[in-house]
């Protein structure tokens, strides 16, 4: 028994396993794995589902031909109950089982038969509208996620220098490490980057803008790996610079950091010459907002919510805004807006006090 390149069951004379219950389940992942790729989903997408179906066995103590609706409820019932995993995180779990179930089910890919044929039962659909979650809404993150707020950011970002200061000065190793993540997060706040775009970052990415020479050489940074779609390649834009600070970051990087890690074109690496982990990054990011005190809700994340936050209180063009950080819809960008209550105050006060002019001016005229 096995499955070809695309999922299908293909039987095999003169081979009999010796656990077929085992057997068979580990080819329907297989096949399941082709028929993903076939799809052109992402390899780490296939995995993550792969081990959540490998764990939903585990905890029915069933194998698919015998899954029930009250496997699943029991089981969602007791992550959502005691577990308190988050709503988002249970309806990806639920859809990965849903499709799951939809391939085994059906009979194009001849598991149902081969089912019958060795166990006496055959799988079907065990999720469905009635007894799992539904996306119902476009924004459904973590009410404390937020941008920082000026003050924070100034005090995040002097806490990474004063790092680099410090481990200087005590003559210890790893003030390069800091020095490398002290520009990335000045660089994913300057440029309104995801933590993975700027990972990803070459020198060969940044390029002069004509129209704002005053920039040189890092008035545009092109972001080659932006978020992608389900089964499309990783989605690029480019950025323009509008922070005259920025571009002295990344110079001064490159003429006292970069060169000592040999890097080549790679703008941040580890000691090692890989890419600087996510992990890594975000518990140095959490170690610096604890030791200042800041609010749990802030995370890296927050520097791309407080670029985009920030340029709005500036005063920029909205559609402007959404181009720089790559959004298709004006109501993402939105949701990414965190406005300080004194630019909304400074806004009202602005429209009251015209809203006044006009209805003076209105009454001197007559």
């Amino acid at each position: 028994m096995a499955v070809d390149a695309v999922g299908r069951y293909v039987d095999v004379a003169g081979l009999q396993a010796l656990r077929p219950e085992e057997h068979v389940f580990r080819e329907m992942l297989d096949g399941w794995r082709n028929q993903q790729l076939s799809r052109n989903l992402q390899h780490a997408t296939i995995t993550a589902r792969e081990q959540f179906i490998q764990r939903f066995v585990g905890a029915t103590n069933e194998y698919p031909w015998r899954w029930s609706v009250a496997h699943v409820d029991e089981f969602f019932g007791d992550l959502r109950s005691i577990r308190q995993v988050r709503r988002s995180t249970v309806r990806g779990y639920q859809n990965a089982l849903r499709l799951f179930c939809d391939y085994v089910s059906t009979s194009d890919y001849g598991w149902p038969s081969v089912c019958e044929r060795l166990f006496g039962t055959h799988p079907s659909q065990v999720c469905f509208e009635w007894n799992t979650a539904r996306h119902v809404q476009d924004e459904e993150s973590d009410p404390t996620r937020r941008a920082f707020t000026r003050a924070e950011l100034q005090q995040f970002l002097d806490r990474a220098d004063d790092e680099v200061v410090d481990i200087t000065a005590r003559g210890r190793k790893g003030w390069l490490a800091a020095y490398r993540d002290s520009v990335i997060f000045k660089t994913a706040y300057a440029w309104g980057l995801r933590r993975n775009e700027a990972r990803h970052l070459q020198t060969v990415d940044f390029s002069r803008n004509p129209h704002a020479p005053e920039f040189g050489r890092h008035g545009v940074l092109q972001v080659r790996w932006g978020k992608a779609k389900k089964g499309s390649p990783p989605k690029r834009r480019s950025v323009l610079t509008v922070f005259d600070w920025a571009p002295e970051v990344i110079e001064d990087w490159l003429a006292t950091g970069h060169p000592r890690s040999g890097a080549g074109l790679d703008l941040f690496v580890t000691e090692r010459g890989t890419l600087v982990s996510e992990a890594a990054l975000l518990a140095r990011f959490r170690r610096y907002c604890d030791e200042l005190g800041l609010a749990a809700g802030l995370d890296f994340h927050s520097l791309r919510r407080s670029y985009v936050t920030h340029l709005i209180e500036s005063g920029m063009d909205a559609l402007f805004v959404q181009q720089q950080v790559g959004h298709e819809h004006a109501s993402t960008t939105a949701i990414y807006t965190c406005v300080s209550s004194d630019f909304r105050v400074k806004t009202l006060r602005r429209a009251l006090d015209g809203t006044l002019k006009a209805a003076l001016a209105g009454y001197e005229s007559e």
